[in-house]
């Protein structure tokens, strides 16, 4: 029989990796100019939104590779007991990769594969991420594309009419902790439900 995947041992790498790029953040950001202490925080919500894609990607298969009754349910398909984990990630992406658009195509991605009221789907829809959810979203969006359209979107999801870059906003007022935080509630929630 293959062995399950842990959503349990993801969720703490999640955290793990949420708590290195605060600490990360704590000890080099000071000593660096503005400018580069932006450049800093820019890196580390691409970081943060890798780390957190990888999150919801495990978890999925997770889901599956633990009970195909999830997947089963979802698609109509009755899929076989035991699917290696590396099967239950082809179900998810294919000869692609993971990806998104937004919080509400998150919540559209993971109803692909799993039941209304299972636990991810139910954590990932709850109103206390929402807003970080969404942040880190258009933030990652903005640091990597930095187009007009991409800073547009910041504006209007943080309700800003000026933003000079993701960095710059993140690294006042602790607003990086306003998104590292519930996310490392989310995972904690994620390891208090998941089964394995």
């Amino acid at each position: 029989m293959p062995r399950k995947k842990s959503i349990k041992k993801t969720a703490l790498a999640f955290a793990d990796a949420l708590h290195d790029i605060r600490l990360f953040l704590e000890e080099t950001a000071p000593a660096l100019s503005a400018d580069r202490a932006s450049w800093i925080y820019e890196l580390a919500i691409v970081r943060v939104y890798r780390e957190f894609e990888r999150l919801v990607l495990h978890a999925i298969v997770g889901a599956i590779n633990n009970d195909t009754s999830t997947i089963s349910s979802t698609t109509g398909i009755r899929f076989p007991e035991h699917l290696t984990h590396q099967v239950c990630e082809f179900i998810v992406v294919g000869d692609g990769y993971f990806d998104f658009h937004g919080r509400d195509g998150l919540i559209k991605e993971v109803k692909r594969f799993v039941p209304q009221g299972h636990y991810l789907l139910t954590a990932i829809e709850r109103r206390s991420y929402r807003q970080a959810l969404e942040r880190l979203v258009v933030l990652r969006n903005f640091a990597v594309h930095s187009s007009a359209i991409s800073k547009r979107r910041a504006k209007e999801t943080l309700g800003v009419a000026r933003i000079g870059s993701a960095g710059a906003w993140l690294k006042a007022h602790g607003r990086m902790l306003s998104i590292l935080s519930p996310m490392t509630d989310l995972s904690r929630e994620l390891y208090a439900k998941a089964p394995f």
